[in-house]
């Protein structure tokens, strides 16, 4: 997701009903599944916690977005390094 007047913020709640802002950082299909990544938005960044989330993209059945957590470790994992690729190289090239 290219930006360039701003970031985008999204707000999701979570299945206890907490309200969580985050900033939208980059989008990547990756084998045949929509991906998300975002950074906590209400964070400071020194806090232990801050870093970035990841999320699958999935649409309901009237086509609303909705996020949801990947639950597999390994999956998980493969995924953020295909994201810290897109992201961080660059930052390898400066």
């Amino acid at each position: 997701m290219s930006e360039e007047f701003g970031s985008d913020f999204i707000t999701i709640v979570d299945d206890d009903g907490a309200e969580f802002e985050l900033e939208v950082l980059d989008t990547m299909d990756y084998k045949g599944q929509s991906f998300v990544a975002f950074l906590p938005a209400n964070m400071d960044e020194e806090d232990p916690d801050y870093g970035i989330i990841i999320l699958r993209s999935v649409f309901d059945e009237n086509g609303d977005e909705l996020f949801e957590s990947i639950d597999d470790d390994e999956e998980l994992q493969d995924v953020y390094e295909h994201f810290a690729r897109i992201l961080f190289d660059d930052e390898d090239e400066d």
